[in-house]
């Protein structure tokens, strides 16, 4: 089932956004060497709560946690430990929100204290790659049009493409039809309409895009070894064109 959202309830989807780009604002000061993981579940925790908002992922098909933290070669579902953040480390922070029954959901790729320039230009490829696929987010295109160029963004520079993991529907459920993977051709698939939501959230790999899933059951890994990035933005398909509904006060 796809849903077509009414601008309140794009209104509302958007508020829950607007937290969690808060949340992951917040934390930006606060990744970086020497900081407990733990920590900023903590503080996200504490800060969704005090926005009159709900942690959409805690209690989530058994998740223990506000935010999955996932750093280097942990592709996404990280979760927060009692481990520190060390310089040089790339961290995905993955948030979501749910307020007054609709639900926001982003994600941030942030650098640790110093990172070499193998892993900031991976960082910088996987957020256009991003953005490229939002741009394809539009009514009368299809969701492989998105996968498409998120593919051929990330292929075009030497990256390659979890497959397992896509983005998805989003409204009163965090996980909603359709689902939208970061590959595929383009006019194929689910065709858009306006009043769709969605998270477009492309994960990309340095080295190859085999991945497996780590003994916690939940934290998904490279299979290499080799570090991966991961951004999101939820969206809304109007008939202007997509809207970015968890822009925070900075950039991504």
């Amino acid at each position: 089932m796809v849903y077509t959202r009414s601008d309140r309830e794009i209104n509302i989807i958007a508020q829950s956004c607007q937290i969690v780009a808060d949340t992951l604002e917040m934390l930006s000061e606060y990744v970086k060497p020497g900081v407990r993981m733990l920590d900023l579940d903590t503080k996200a925790e504490d800060f969704i709560l005090s926005c009159g908002a709900r942690p959409a992922f805690k209690g989530y098909m058994g998740y223990p946690s506000t935010l999955c933290i996932s750093v280097d070669d942990a592709v996404v579902h990280g979760i927060p430990s009692e481990e520190y953040l060390q310089d040089g480390q790339i961290v995905g922070i993955d948030c979501g929100a749910e307020l007054d029954g609709y639900y926001g959901d982003h994600a941030r790729t942030f650098a640790v204290g110093n990172v070499d320039d193998e892993k900031r230009k991976l960082m910088d490829v996987t957020l256009e790659s991003l953005m490229k696929g939002i741009e394809q987010a539009i009514p009368g295109n299809f969701v492989g049009d998105i996968g498409y160029a998120v593919q051929s963004h990330a292929e075009a520079n030497g990256y390659s493409v979890v497959r397992e993991l896509v983005g998805h529907g989003i409204g009163t459920q965090l996980h909603e039809e359709p689902q939208i993977p970061n590959y595929g051709t383009p006019k194929n698939g689910y065709q858009f309409h306006a009043g769709m939501c969605i998270a477009i959230e492309p994960m990309i790999n340095i080295g190859k895009k085999e991945v497996y899933t780590a003994q916690d059951g939940w934290t998904i890994l490279t299979k290499d070894g080799k570090v991966s990035a991961h951004y999101e933005h939820t969206v809304a398909i109007k008939a202007d064109g997509p809207h970015i509904l968890s822009l925070g006060t900075s950039h991504g």
